[in-house]
């Protein structure tokens, strides 16, 4: 035994021996002080993050107490009301959680609101990530794992709060097998292959169960998992500043700076998710009875991330199709088949804007909204779109409530769905240009004083300061590079050259979204020393 090893206490030794057998040493060495920057908006993914922990910690609670069995039985428990009513042995035992065991009804609150805030958060984070574009090379495939997250909570949020079978849990199961029946050809059967024949059957609950516990929760466990490494092994993408380009990273320690202030966040949330949970009702399972087939629950309403499925129903004219002896339910089919398309639009679109750009290279500083005017307008177009879908998935409650025709609010969203995101995207795109034009002005003019100066000859002119050069780098960073085009169609030799079809519609598409009408130039160097070397520059 050597010096070393001899002086050497037992947590040292312990280290020595992982760090010979897994290198974990250099690896921590390398990974631990990975620099991270530091703008409240990167705290939206561990929102996400922290979000998850707490829904896995406050299921596996449940889980213990919770009991998948649709057999029959008598409720005789501690919520009187319900005493003496036939309900399945699921719902018995969300109300023995709910009113007998300790934390029980906290526990299944911080549960419910954690899975809101989780899948609000992903939608948000994504959003942020989308405005900026930060999902662009070499983040692609990041962008992929975040959407089937974003789309795998939402499934696990309709098999979540479809377990307890309430009245309105059993509503909504008896929406989703109305739409699984409209599948042309195979709709039959798939039902009757999930509820073990007609619904609703004994064995949905019990099928539903390890798929909400186990399934889905061990894939978008996994996906996190990969996320997170592509996070660590991709420089992290930072906002336009000095000192920050394509090469450097302007930021804090992982260790123990960023760490710290983790910890610290990760309490903070479990604390508010805690406080929601504790003073704010959500789900009162007990006030809507257990489910009935022959009942519907007025008012019913599924969680806000699928009201826009709900509201896409909703809207449509209840066409039908009858031939051959066969009905087929457009009105409930072409819904149930926009519902993964107006998310998946969202989730090709970094690759489709590449294809259309042919910008392969690594981008790791992020743009400011307004400097793409395209992209910003698309997503607010499709934001508009969602929100305007929730307004069709609550109408009955809208009506209800603002003493509005259910009718009048019915056509309203019919309308809105096809005029709406036009004008959100035709208004984004001037106001970008707009914001554009403005910090230009900023560049060459510097910023309004508010100090007013009278010159010799009488004119009243508002003095500008000028901007510092950070000031002025960060508004003109951008870059603003000409779009894709194809080139001559025809050579120097005047022969015509074979261009294919895509060339050519990317091309058109190129000009289309990103040509000049896209962007304000911005000033030049040559353009700001001429004006500010100027005498009658205020």
């Amino acid at each position: 035994m050597d010096a070393r090893s001899a002086r050497a206490g037992n947590g040292e030794r312990v280290a020595d021996w992982a760090d010979g057998r897994l290198g974990v040493y250099s690896l921590a060495k390398s990974q631990m002080r990975k620099v991270f920057p530091d703008h409240w908006s990167f705290m939206l993914g561990e929102v996400c993050l922290y979000s998850f922990l707490i829904l896995i910690l406050t299921g596996v609670y449940l889980t213990l107490f919770f009991e998948p069995s649709g057999v029959e039985v008598v409720y005789n428990g501690s919520y009187e009301p319900l005493n003496g009513v036939v309900m399945t042995r699921a719902y018995e035992s969300t109300l023995d959680i709910s009113f007998d065991v300790r934390g029980g009804l906290l526990i299944r609150q911080i549960h419910h609101w954690a899975a809101l805030v989780f899948v609000a958060g992903m939608l948000v984070h994504m959003m942020r990530v989308f405005f900026t574009g930060a999902f662009r090379k070499p983040r692609e495939l990041n962008w992929a794992f975040g959407w089937t997250l974003l789309f795998l909570g939402i499934i696990t949020g309709l098999t979540g709060y479809s377990l307890p079978d309430d009245l309105l849990s059993g509503t909504g199961i008896r929406f989703s097998q109305g739409a699984i029946l409209a599948v042309p050809l195979v709709g039959t059967y798939l039902s009757f292959f999930l509820f073990g024949g007609e619904f609703p059957g004994h064995d949905i609950i019990s099928r539903l169960f390890p798929v909400h516990v186990l399934l889905l929760p061990g894939i978008m466990l996994g996906l996190v998992v990969a996320h997170l490494i592509l996070v660590f092994y991709h420089k992290h993408t930072q906002y336009p500043g000095p000192g920050r380009d394509q090469k450097s990273v302007v930021g804090m320690p992982f260790m123990p700076v960023y760490m710290a202030k983790a910890g610290g966040f990760f309490f903070l949330v479990f604390g508010v998710l805690s406080f929601m949970g504790a003073i704010a009702t959500i789900n009162p399972v007990w006030a809507f009875g257990p489910y009935r087939a022959d009942l519907v629950t007025t008012g019913a309403q599924p969680d806000w991330y699928l009201g826009f499925s709900e509201g896409l129903i909703r809207v449509m004219p209840s066409w039908e199709i009858n031939a051959w002896g066969h009905t087929l339910q457009l009105g409930v089919f072409i819904p149930f088949a926009l519902f993964p398309l107006i998310l998946l639009a969202i989730g090709v679109y970094p690759f489709v804007e590449a294809w259309i750009t042919g910008d392969k290279r690594e981008h790791h500083v992020l743009d400011r909204p307004r400097n793409v005017p395209t992209r910003t307008a698309l997503g607010v177009a499709w934001l508009s779109l969602y929100g305007v879908l929730l307004i069709g998935g609550g109408n009955d409650i809208i009506a209800t409530h603002l003493h509005l025709s259910i009718n009048s609010i019915t056509w309203f969203v019919r309308i809105a769905v096809f005029v709406v995101p036009v004008l959100a995207f035709v208004v984004t795109k001037r106001v970008c240009l707009g914001l554009q034009r403005r910090d230009r002005d900023k560049v060459l003019h510097g910023r309004e004083s508010g100090t007013i100066r009278r010159l010799p000859h009488g004119e009243y002119v508002e003095e500008h300061e000028p901007l510092t050069p950070a000031q002025r780098f960060t508004l003109t960073q951008h870059e603003q590079p000409p779009p894709y085009d194809v080139g001559p169609l025809v050579d120097a030799n005047g022969v015509e050259r074979k261009v294919p079809a895509t060339r050519r519609l990317r091309a058109r598409l190129a000009h289309a979204l990103y040509g000049q009408n896209a962007y304000v130039p911005k000033p030049t160097a040559a353009e700001y020393r001429e004006l500010t070397s100027s005498d009658e520059h205020h």
